[in-house]
């Protein structure tokens, strides 16, 4: 693993065992891309793949070249990765190298979250020095390869060296060349409750792109983008992954030349943005997570799964076990009072939930959602011993106490917008849009992040809190900012963000062991930026289980099984009416953070025996489902979607878990069989099922198989068709493999 220069190429290569990136110094002084996908052989001359015959590039649109940060106006008529405008009005720039230096290590980049090393020798890094000298723009590209993952991570600094202001309107993480358009783009979309569906689409000439401009990265579209040839498959074939490490408006694209060839660009959404830099300033773009698999989609997320649990997430609780919880959110909404809450804790603490969080309507006269957003001052109408108080009681149950909070957000009925009702977002003449009754504070300006610390330090320090959910459940509308001039406006959107990571990085430094989850409305800003400070996040706030295959299925393939928190609630469902029964719910949460968002006091005896049992297995099995290797087998989005399977695996592949689904029950069912992956083929397994069961296919599966048996044949999920009718709909099988 390192990185190579070779000086008569002017060419640098970085390579691992698993992936090789090459650059070259191209004739007019730009930096071409040479290649990025399978390694290729150190010590050797890539030039040719570089068209290194080209005096110049005057003839960049009939004859494309690869380049690795393009510029616009310079006859590269494809999209630019950088467009700054400059004191005359031009945008024109030409960034030629100076020179670069590799290092050991990682850097990381001042304000924004990133992967981050715990040795020097996990990865080397490159940084490119580019000038453009008539207006003194500096350009750094920096690379890190790393040394255990088929993964490049990339971003960029722009400083001004010139004498006159300059203002950057396109400023992208990365962009990426690829000589052909054989692609098809893999995008994780949908909307609140149904975040993170998978689809997929051929190319096509012309620009095909995801994107938020909510002032978040959004319910609607994951900040992500993969393409995979028509012929990849899970295991098999090749396909990149670009992943973006940030929370705010991005914009992720592809866009297909008319030679066939394909660019694709990830980064802040250029729609609305505009960042003014001084002579002397610099401005550092989010860093984007760029990846290859020639193993299939399944390499590709095993390599996003490793890195993002290991080297994105970090803190007191990475690598904890985190604790089964119970919220009371669904179970009460806002109607409770101290003694319903440890009513719900007693009864927790009974069936060995280990974690109970009081969500919304603590603080203020929060009866509903029209008040008191802004005040996090106790009810003490609900709450007459307080927050401290109530978590006392919880702890003397033997359970840890959490608490919801949304930091972000304002209330017209509140005594923080009475006092500075000028700290709401919004436009000075014109009205602002409410969305669910509550408006956003202003996080780009200092002084209100500095408030929201203070009273939120005040708030956590005094009471025993082992847990907080950072709730944000609205986007941003009329944006703009009374702390920036008029000329700085289109900087506000980024500086809100920068403000949010600011005031996360403030609380989890102060509070290390309390255990931060992240939540917007449900995934509505689920993103490698927040899990650098929040290791774990509300997935969605749709709690059925049978649209959770498909959330959780999407997600797998970005965010590892400790990123996505996954409860069991009541049914019928809050969000689809739809009534499952609690052992299928509980066999899809499993694969995540699990909990339960119900009145724990409402369950019948035998739903009280069931859940004993569920937290129990869980417990039993924690490491595995939260830290294993994750498979995905039969997916919710093929064919009719009625059968989903996935598994976990052990590092070591001596223990696994396979969770299979099934929606709808079909009469006279064919043969089924599920093959397994990741097992050792010299293993013996010895096959049990949750829950227990006395029919076939407990009978053709509950003994010793051997792992070759199993990846080459697979489980049996035939049901005799005398059997099926006891089966039902909604009806979920799990199989626990142990090697002997």
């Amino acid at each position: 693993m390192g990185i190579e220069w070779h000086p008569a190429s002017r060419q640098l290569h970085l390579r691992n065992d698993r992936v090789s990136y090459l650059v070259r110094i191209l004739e007019d002084g730009s930096i071409g891309q040479l290649h990025f996908g399978a390694a290729l052989t150190e010590g050797r001359s890539y030039r040719h793949l570089g068209r290194a015959g080209f005096p110049g590039f005057m003839n960049r649109l009939d004859d494309p070249i690869a380049l690795e940060y393009p510029t616009a106006g310079g006859g590269d008529y494809r999209m630019p990765a950088l467009t700054i405008e400059q004191a005359d009005g031009s945008n024109v720039v030409h960034l030629g190298y100076v020179s670069h230096r590799i290092v050991p290590g990682k850097a990381a980049i001042p304000g924004l979250p990133s992967t981050y090393l715990e040795s020097d020798d996990e990865a080397t890094s490159v940084e490119i020095e580019l000038v453009d000298r008539p207006s003194g723009t500096e350009v750094t590209l920096s690379y890190t390869i790393f040394r255990d993952h088929p993964i490049v991570a990339r971003h960029v600094r722009i400083r001004n060296g010139g004498a006159s202001r300059l203002r950057v309107t396109t400023a992208m993480s990365a962009s990426l060349d690829l000589p052909d358009d054989d692609w098809m783009l893999v995008q994780l979309s949908g909307a609140w409750a149904r975040e993170r569906h998978m689809t997929d689409r051929r190319l096509a000439p012309g620009r095909q792109s995801t994107a938020s401009l909510r002032g978040a990265s959004g319910h609607e579209h994951d900040p992500s983008l993969i393409l995979r040839r028509a012929t990849t498959t899970e295991t098999a074939g090749e396909a990149y992954g670009l992943s973006l490490v940030y929370s705010g408006n991005f914009l992720a694209e592809a866009e297909v030349g008319p030679f066939a060839t394909t660019r694709v660009r990830l980064g802040i959404n250029p729609e609305g943005f505009a960042w003014i830099l001084e002579p002397g300033e610099e401005f550092a773009t989010p860093e984007a997570v760029l990846a290859y698999s020639s193993a299939g989609l399944d390499g590709l997320s095993a390599a996003y799964h490793a890195l993002y649990r290991e080297r994105l997430a970090r803190g007191t609780w990475r690598d904890r076990p985190r604790p089964v919880l119970i919220n009371n959110w669904e179970g009460t909404y806002f109607d409770f009072d101290e003694t319903k809450l440890v009513d719900i804790a007693s009864v927790a603490r009974d069936l060995g939930i280990e974690l109970f969080v009081l969500d919304d309507g603590w603080f203020g006269a929060r009866d509903d959602d029209t008040s008191s957003l802004g005040d996090w001052v106790v009810d003490r109408r609900k709450l007459p011993h307080g927050i401290d108080g109530l978590a006392r009681r919880i702890e003397a149950l033997g359970l840890r106490f959490g608490l919801w909070i949304e930091p972000e957000m304002i209330s017209e009925r509140s005594q923080l917008f009475a006092a500075h009702p000028d700290w709401a977002i919004g436009i000075v003449g014109r009205p602002r849009t409410e969305s669910r009754q509550q408006l956003v504070l202003d996080l780009s300006r200092p002084e209100i992040v500095d408030h929201l610390f203070t009273v939120l330090s005040e708030l956590l320090a005094s009471a025993p809190i082992s847990y907080v959910k950072w709730d944000m459940n609205r986007n941003i509308t009329e944006p703009a900012s009374l702390g920036l001039p008029a000329h700085r406006q289109g900087e506000f959107f980024h500086r809100y963000i920068l403000g949010v990571y600011d005031l996360y990085a403030r609380l989890t430094a102060a509070f290390p062991e309390i255990l931060f989850e992240s939540c917007a409305g449900g995934g509505g800003r689920f993103d490698p930026g927040l899990l650098a400070f929040a290791p774990q996040a509300w997935t969605s706030d749709d709690t059925d289980a049978v649209e959770r295959l498909r959330i959780q299925w999407g997600a797998s393939l970005i965010y590892p099984l400790s990123s996505m928190g996954a409860h069991v609630s009541a049914v019928p469902n809050h969000q689809t009416g739809r009534l499952t029964p609690i052992a299928m719910r509980a066999a899809v949460a499993f694969f995540g953070v699990f909990g339960y968002e119900l009145d724990a006091t409402s369950l019948s005896p035998a739903e009280r025996a069931d859940v004993l049992d569920q937290v129990s297995f869980y417990k039993d099995h924690r490491a595995l489902f939260q830290r294993g290797r994750f498979v995905r087998l039969r997916s919710p989005f093929e064919d009719d979607g009625n059968e989903t399977a996935w598994m976990t695996v052990s590092d070591d592949r001596r223990r696994a878990i396979v969770g299979f689904y099934r929606t709808l029950n079909r009469p006279n069912p064919g043969v089924n069989r599920l093959r397994l992956r990741e097992l050792d083929p010299a293993a013996r397994y010895r096959v049990t099922l949750w829950p227990a069961r006395a029919d076939s296919i407990e009978h053709d599966n509950a003994v010793v198989r051997g792992g070759d048996e199993l990846t080459q044949i697979g489980l049996f999920l035939d049901v005799d068709r005398h059997e099926t009718s006891t089966h039902g709909d909604y009806w979920a099988q799990l199989f626990v493999l142990e090697a002997e």
